[in-house]
């Protein structure tokens, strides 16, 4: 019986440890896509408590929680921070096969030392000493990152994001680089009339050019997309739930976004079209300006109006969609091909149904011009765990070139989040260890101890030119 969290974790074989300890835990981390809060970066200021750097915002440990029957009060609500905690301790027993239960104790023992099982007995133990650990000077944000080897992390931010906190970490001359990525997802959201309007206000201002018209939409998007690349921006990001089919021309835009800013309403087939010319309008920004884009396909938002109405976007209410997605993502990427404005891309699926599918995409567009152009990118939120990471990696070995993945993000909004980046590596190891071990692969450790630092590390860093 091995013993749990040994140095082996998740490594059953020789060639496994050896691959994971000499190649893939040396490697430093480029997180190119995350949620953290480049404010919470920048003013780089202690958090009070264990809570305040592992509960707020997390709704993977939230849906967890509510699960256990933990009362709302506990989780968004206005309990003490102690109290949250206690009752994630309470929690945590309960998640025994959920990579919760992995994520825990990986963040409590590389962070805190901790080995002990996080449980209602030493809750409060564990409170005390994570919380006054946190206040020490080299357990600041910036500390954080630089002690789990962090080089890069591409934040998500708004087109009207001033990037103020970007400019001052730039600065700053911290060691992590802090990259700002695009996110203009609320200006595709036409179908929910009085936001958007509100939108428009804050790109027009921002932009300094008025929203009239879809031409004028355009400029001002471009203006910013230009301010973006000007502050180190190279990256675009895209949450898509229903991939839009081919949209209308131009002036049919025109017209409907002139009624929406004349306070009249898009209809849902008004606003997937819209969006669709929008995406592809916003691709080819992405390609002048030399971008990697992103597309997280699939997600089924806010479910539970509910969970909505008190907790907002992200507290935990959404899940896997089931909507078709191949057909109008080969529209909308063979028409960028074929204009020859076709990005670097990354495709990431939420439904497990669709990774070949996302595979095989991905080399239908290769175009010999660069390693891995069109990504099938790592497996994603609730496929970021054991079973789902297997998959994506058998998936991309199966259907393209598994040595020329680019790698794991953490896609987190926790600064203790990072061992996610080992958790991938170490499942990585033990997946081609066992083909070794099986005979599947052969015995070569400077290939494969090549192979495996290129997917850790330096095929990103070579991607994405950092």
């Amino acid at each position: 019986m091995k013993p749990f969290l040994d140095d082996d974790f998740l490594l059953q074989t020789k060639t496994a440890s050896y691959l994971y300890h000499n190649h893939a835990a040396p490697m430093p981390v480029i997180d190119y896509h995350c949620h953290l809060s480049p404010e919470q970066l920048a003013l780089d200021r202690n958090f009070a408590n264990i809570s305040q750097a592992w509960l707020h915002g997390d709704h993977y440990k939230w849906r967890a929680m509510r699960a256990n029957g933990i009362p709302e009060y506990f989780i968004t609500g206005n309990a003490p921070d102690r109290e949250k905690f206690m009752k994630w301790a309470e929690t945590v027993p309960y998640t025994l096969r959920n990579p919760l239960y992995h994520w825990t104790h990986l963040e409590l023992l590389r962070y805190f030392g901790i080995r002990d099982l996080l449980s209602p007995l030493n809750a409060a133990s564990v409170f005390e000493m994570t919380s006054a650990i946190l206040q020490q000077e080299n357990f600041r944000p910036l500390a954080l990152l630089s002690r789990m080897k962090v080089e890069v992390v591409c934040t998500t931010d708004d087109p009207v994001d001033n990037l103020a906190y970007h400019g001052m970490l730039k600065e700053s001359g911290c060691a992590v680089r802090v990259i700002p990525a695009w996110r203009p997802d609320k200006v595709m959201a036409i179908g929910d009339s009085d936001r958007f309007r509100d939108y428009l206000e804050k790109l027009s201002e921002s932009s300094g050019i008025t929203v009239t018209g879809y031409a004028t939409l355009l400029d001002a998007l471009q203006k910013r997309h230009d301010y973006f690349s000007a502050n180190g921006c190279r990256l675009s990001d895209h949450g898509i739930s229903v991939f839009p089919d081919a949209g209308p021309g131009e002036h049919a835009a025109d017209r409907l976004l002139r009624k929406v800013i004349s306070g009249g309403k898009a209809g849902s087939r008004e606003a997937e079209g819209f969006m669709a010319l929008i995406l592809h309008d916003l691709a080819v920004m992405d390609h002048r300006s030399g971008w990697t884009q992103q597309y997280h396909i699939g997600a089924l938002r806010n479910n539970c109006s509910r969970l909505f109405r008190s907790g907002g976007p992200d507290a935990g209410g959404d899940s896997i969609g089931d909507h078709p997605v191949a057909e109008a993502l080969a529209r909308f990427m063979d028409r960028l091909d074929r204009e020859g404005c076709l990005a670097r891309t990354i495709l990431y699926n939420l439904n497990p149904s669709d990774n070949e599918v996302l595979a095989t995409m991905a080399g239908n567009f290769q175009d010999g011009s660069m390693p891995g152009k069109i990504q099938y990118g790592s497996a994603w939120w609730f496929l970021d765990q054991k079973d789902g990471m297997e998959k994506q990696l058998n998936c991309l070995s199966n259907h393209g070139l598994l040595s020329r993945f680019i790698g794991m993000l953490t896609d987190s909004r926790s600064l203790l989040s990072y061992p996610r980046h080992e958790y991938f590596r170490r499942l990585l190891c033990n997946l081609i260890g066992r083909d070794v071990e099986n005979g599947e692969i052969p015995a070569d450790m400077p290939l494969l101890g090549k192979m495996i630092e290129d997917i850790c590390y330096f095929n990103a860093r070579n991607y994405f030119n950092f």
